[in-house]
């Protein structure tokens, strides 16, 4: 990632902030953002109390697809390797957590849906796309552990964390305006792999 054109970004994340987003820019991400799997999305497609949710506002914040590695020593908690898990898991929860809660990032590996990208073009949230296989390596880029939510009931990995990052690197591959680099990427290899049956 060339981090010379990366746009420097911070969460919360504005309206504004977001919608001057496009596809194939690399962003630099500071501030909080909190891991989000399968079993935080389920949870928050069923709209808990606000009460039972330790951080009280998700409007602007960035989820991220993410089950970390996290070793723990007399209560203090240490990210050993924080990598991408795919996104296409909780893409049935996404449209109804962008919307119902206000959240501007979604990241990832993989993609999502035309549903999700057309909730993202709606609300005005990005997909941004985190290096695979670079868990160690994105983990040197989270500074602290501020919080933790459903550690007992979810486990470590599917529990939400919320992580203090400092440029964390990611590419936006879903805008606001609904362009899709994933969609366009299966565009291209149906007609590849469509041309190569025809012998063309």
């Amino acid at each position: 990632m060339n981090n010379k054109k990366a746009i420097k970004i911070e969460t919360p994340l504005t309206e504004e902030i977001v919608r001057a987003l496009r596809v194939g820019q690399n962003v630099l991400i500071s501030g909080t953002i909190f891991t989000a799997r399968d079993k935080v999305h389920a949870y928050l497609a069923g709209s808990p109390d606000p009460e039972d949710m330790p951080f009280k506002k998700l409007a602007g914040s960035i989820l991220y697809h993410c089950g970390p590695v996290i070793t723990e020593d007399n209560g203090r908690y240490s990210v050993i390797a924080a990598g991408p898990t795919t996104s296409q898991r909780m893409q049935m929860y996404e449209p109804f957590v962008i919307s119902h809660y206000g959240v501007r990032g979604i990241m990832g590996k993989g993609g999502m849906s035309a549903e999700v990208a057309q909730a993202m073009k709606e609300s005005g949230c990005v997909y941004l796309h985190a290096i695979g296989g670079a868990g160690a390596l994105l983990a040197e880029k989270i500074k602290a552990v501020e919080g933790v939510w459903k550690l007992e009931e979810f486990g470590r990995a599917e529990a939400m964390w919320a992580l203090r990052v400092e440029d964390f690197p990611a590419m936006v591959t879903i805008d606001s305006r609904g362009e899709s680099i994933h969609a366009q990427v299966e565009k291209t290899s149906k007609e590849r792999l469509l041309g190569l049956i025809q012998g063309r």
